[in-house]
């Protein structure tokens, strides 16, 4: 309990009191595993909050492991303090109110809706269009559906999942989604929907293009395939990526779902949207979830400020993980290297090509700092990137990080590098 008030006092203070590094004055990393459990060492311990080695103050730490990590900007918390509330469930909140009906018309969708994460968002978007008993969805193998959302769909919604190949691109073949196609036998489930990501996270960001995303959503109807959702939990990445409205990219999809908090910087949250007809089932779905809240406008406000100005930034993500990608490549390391054409918006996958450095091994020394690193880069730099896989470790680009915080890590990697060689 001491760990968690201590957790609390040194995330909820800002502004003039303890900043996000003041987490160290009340929780050690021992703490923090003891608290978190097993799952805090697999997942986090290798680049916990706290880097229990390291003891310079003036230790600069370049955080890449997720545009997750993203946090709400001066502007945001105070459009948070002064948000004008009410109760949402009883459609009272003029904040959210007024988020929703600016997500749909950027969306170019009838109706959207405010809910507390883009997992619930994918469920309940799933689950209505997949309200008959016996349904199935069709998802890619590498999709955050499939693979990250503990098989809610299935789980609650009682979804049968036909799950078809990812290309490298993050499409499918026309033809694979053809032959997952239930025909009207009565020992098949009925195919209900077919579900795209975009920009697709475990491909490395990649931005689906609009003549695959026309070509596919015409080819599900003229094949019989109801519905259309897309997961568009970086959908405006996407948008920025092709230098398009969003609205263009979901011109023919019936449902989407797009995360407010990772390079838009609210703190939480996720939009879904649809006709209005899909919202009013959503809304239900939702309460039953658990996920209606009361006076949310606090959040909404937050959310407002990423679809008003945070959006138009997305494109400095993109240029710096560009600049990121970019000087890996020309490192012309034995060791790790990246796909520069490959990568189309804020993440960078590193490819480590030798069993040699795992990719946990590799994010380890990345958080270490040797005495010979210091004195040739001149300062204590840690950089956070997230295992991804067998031979892969993940920058992803946020609001957080300037150009020299990517400089920073361009010297920690290409020192490295050069110590890998001996």
């Amino acid at each position: 309990m001491h760990a968690v008030r201590g957790i609390q006092k040194a995330l909820c203070r800002h502004a003039g009191g303890i900043v996000r590094s003041g987490i160290r004055t009340y929780v050690s990393r021992t703490q923090m595993k003891k608290y978190g459990g097993e799952q805090f060492e697999k997942s986090f311990g290798y680049c916990s909050v706290v880097e229990a080695d390291n003891k310079d103050p003036n230790t600069r730490v370049v955080d890449m492991r997720s545009d997750t990590v993203s946090m709400p900007t001066d502007e945001m918390r105070q459009a948070m303090a002064e948000a004008v509330v009410g109760d949402d469930v009883y459609l009272e909140d003029p904040t959210v109110t007024a988020l929703e009906i600016k997500a749909a018309e950027m969306f170019g969708k009838e109706s959207a809706l405010f809910v507390p994460s883009g997992t619930m968002g994918n469920l309940i978007s799933v689950m209505i269009h997949c309200q008959e008993r016996g349904s199935e969805a069709i998802v890619g193998d590498k999709c955050h559906i499939f693979k990250y959302e503990q098989g809610g769909i299935s789980q609650f919604g009682g979804i049968h999942v036909k799950v078809i190949p990812n290309l490298k691109d993050g499409t499918f073949l026309l033809d694979d989604v053809m032959t997952s196609i239930r025909t009207d036998d009565i020992h098949y489930p009925r195919t209900k929907v077919l579900c795209l990501e975009n920009t697709h996270n475990i491909c490395g960001g990649k931005v689906l293009p609009l003549a695959y995303i026309d070509k596919i959503t015409q080819f599900a109807r003229k094949h019989g395939i109801p519905s259309v959702h897309m997961d568009g939990a970086r959908i405006f990445n996407a948008a920025a990526a092709l230098n398009v409205p969003v609205s263009r990219i979901l011109e023919n999809v019936d449902s989407v779902s797009c995360c407010l908090s990772k390079g838009l910087c609210a703190p939480v949250g996720s939009i879904i949207a649809g006709t209005d007809r899909f919202v009013s089932e959503a809304r239900r779905l939702r309460k039953a979830l658990g996920g209606g809240m009361r006076q949310v406008g606090h959040l909404a406000a937050a959310g407002l400020i990423s679809l008003e100005k945070m959006v138009l930034r997305l494109v400095e993500d993109h240029r710096r993980a560009q600049h990121l990608a970019q000087s890996i490549a020309a490192l012309k390391s034995p060791f790790f290297t990246v796909d520069l054409p490959g990568t189309h918006s804020n993440i960078v996958m590193i490819d480590l090509q030798t069993d040699r450095v795992p990719p946990e091994v590799f994010c380890k020394r990345l958080v270490s700092v040797t005495d010979a690193e210091k004195t040739h880069l001149g300062q204590s730099v840690l950089v956070r990137l997230f295992p991804f896989g067998n031979h892969v470790a993940r920058a992803v680009i946020c609001n957080n990080l300037t150009d020299e915080d990517i400089d920073l890590a361009i010297g920690k990697l290409q020192y490295f590098a050069q110590e890998l060689q001996h």
